[in-house]
C-alpha cells in the first residue's frame, strides 16, 4: 500500500506495559508512514501510560474509568458514575479531535472511548494482543471494522470475516542480537563473558513470585549457580525489600561468590541488549513479552501470572509450549522448582538450540506495519 495520507488517530488503551508498548508501536508506525498524521493517545487517570506516552513524546488524555475488583467493594459501586463520565468524556475528545479512526489496544479507557466512537460513526480497530480474548476487546469487537489479533483460533471470540493475524506489534529495537550486541550488553550491564547468563524480568511492574524465588535460591546457597551470572529486574514497587534481602545475604555470606554475580535493577532500560547478554530469559508470559521472546529468538521459561483475567497468561504460554518453543513453570510451583529448572535448562546446549528455532519460527515482526495498512484500508 503506497498511500498514506495524513490522517487523524485516536488510540486508546493502556493499565500495563503489555498494552502501552503496542499502542506507542502503533503510533510511531503511523508517523513514519507520514510524520503529519496527528495521534492523540486516551488512557486512565493514575495509570502507567499517563506518564510513558508523555515520555515518548505524544499527547494523552485521560479518563476517570477504572477496572472491575474481583470482590464487592465500594469502588466498584463507584464504577457505572465513573463508566458514564468517561464515555461523555470521550464523546466530547471525538468531536473536537475529529478523528478518522479510533484504535484500541485493550485496557479499561479503550472501552468508554471506542464504545464512543463507534456511537458518533467513527470507523474502529481492534488489536487483542492475548489467545484469550479479553471481556472489554470481545463486546467491542462486535462493532469493529477490524480485529487484528495474535494467535491463531480467535474466531471463538471475534467475527471471522474481520479477523487479520499481524501478530503483536513490538519495540524496533528487539531483534535476534549479533555479535556486537552480545559484546555491547557485556560491557553495559558489566558482565563477564566467560559466565552463563540469564535474565530475569517480572513485567514493568515485576513480580512477587519471581522474587520470592530467586530469594529462595539465594538463601539455599544457588544449588547448580556455579558459572552463572544474572539480570534480574525485581520491579519499582519490590526493589527496597530486595536490596534489603541482598545486603542481609551479602553480610550473612549467603550464596557465596554467586552474589556478586546477580545484579538487581528495577527496571531496564536496555531491554534488546538484556536479551541479547542472556543465554535464556525467565518471565511471566504476557503478549508483548512473548512476542518480544520470539522477535529476539529466545529461550525461555515462563511463569504465567495468575492475577490476570481468563488466565490468558497460561494460554500465552502454551501456545509456545505445545511447539517444543518455551517451558513453563506454574506460578503456584516457583518457590520449589523456578531456579532449578533454570539451572538444568542453561546446562543444555542442544535443548536451548532448539527451543530458539521453534520461537524464531514464530516471530511476526511486521505486525505495526500490517496494523497501520489495515487502519489505511477502514478508512479509504
Amino acid at each position: 500500500m503506497g498511500n498514506y495520507r495524513k490522517i487523524k488517530a485516536i488510540i486508546s488503551g493502556g493499565g500495563t506495559g503489555g498494552h502501552i508498548f503496542p499502542a506507542l508501536s502503533i503510533a510511531n508506525k503511523l508517523k513514519e508512514m507520514n510524520p503529519e498524521t496527528e495521534i492523540l493517545f486516551v488512557g486512565a487517570e493514575g495509570r502507567m501510560e499517563m506518564e510513558r506516552v508523555p515520555a515518548a513524546g505524544y499527547e494523552i488524555v485521560g479518563l476517570p474509568v477504572a477496572g472491575l475488583k474481583r470482590s464487592l467493594t465500594l469502588s466498584n459501586l463507584a464504577l457505572p458514575f465513573k463508566v458514564i463520565k468517561s464515555v461523555r468524556m470521550a464523546k466530547k475528545l471525538i468531536r473536537e479531535f475529529r478523528p478518522d479512526i479510533a484504535i484500541g489496544v485493550g485496557g479499561y479507557a479503550s472501552a468508554p472511548l471506542l464504545w464512543a466512537a463507534s456511537r458518533l460513526g467513527i470507523p474502529t480497530l481492534i488489536q487483542e494482543q492475548n489467545g484469550f480474548a479479553g471481556l472489554t476487546n470481545k463486546i467491542l469487537g462486535k462493532k469493529a471494522k477490524a480485529i487484528c489479533v495474535a494467535y491463531e483460533g480467535m474466531e471463538r471470540f471475534f467475527p471471522a470475516d474481520r479477523i487479520i493475524l499481524t501478530g503483536n506489534p513490538i519495540r524496533k529495537e528487539i531483534v535476534p542480537a549479533t555479535e556486537q550486541m552480545k559484546q555491547e550488553a557485556m560491557g553495559f550491564y558489566n558482565l563477564d563473558p566467560a559466565r552463563k547468563h540469564i535474565f530475569i524480568v517480572g513485567g514493568s511492574l515485576g513480580s512477587g513470585t519471581l522474587n520470592n524465588a530467586m530469594k529462595k535460591w539465594i538463601n539455599e546457597g544457588c544449588p547448580g549457580g556455579e558459572g552463572l551470572e544474572i539480570i534480574w529486574q525485581c520491579g519499582k514497587y519490590y526493589k527496597p525489600s530486595v536490596d534489603a534481602f541482598m545486603n542481609e545475604a551479602l553480610e550473612k555470606g549467603l550464596g557465596g561468590d554467586c552474589l556478586k554475580y546477580i545484579h538487581h535493577s528495577d527496571f531496564i532500560k536496555r531491554m534488546d541488549l538484556a536479551y541479547a547478554a542472556a543465554d535464556i530469559v525467565i518471565s511471566r508470559s504476557g503478549a508483548s513479552s512473548i512476542s518480544e521472546l520470539c522477535a529476539a529468538h529466545k529461550a525461555s521459561i515462563f511463569v504465567p501470572s495468575p492475577n490476570v483475567t481468563e488466565d490468558h497468561q497460561t494460554h500465552n504460554a502454551m501456545a509456545l509450549v505445545r511447539k517444543d518453543a518455551g517451558m513453563i513453570v506454574k506460578d503456584s510451583e516457583a518457590d520449589a522448582k523456578l531456579m532449578q529448572t533454570a539451572c538444568a535448562l542453561i546446562e543444555n546446549p542442544e535443548k536451548i538450540a532448539l527451543m530458539e528455532r521453534n520461537i524464531a519460527a514464530l516471530a511476526k515482526t511486521e505486525a505495526a506495519r500490517e496494523i497501520v495498512d489495515e487502519a489505511y484500508k477502514i478508512i479509504g
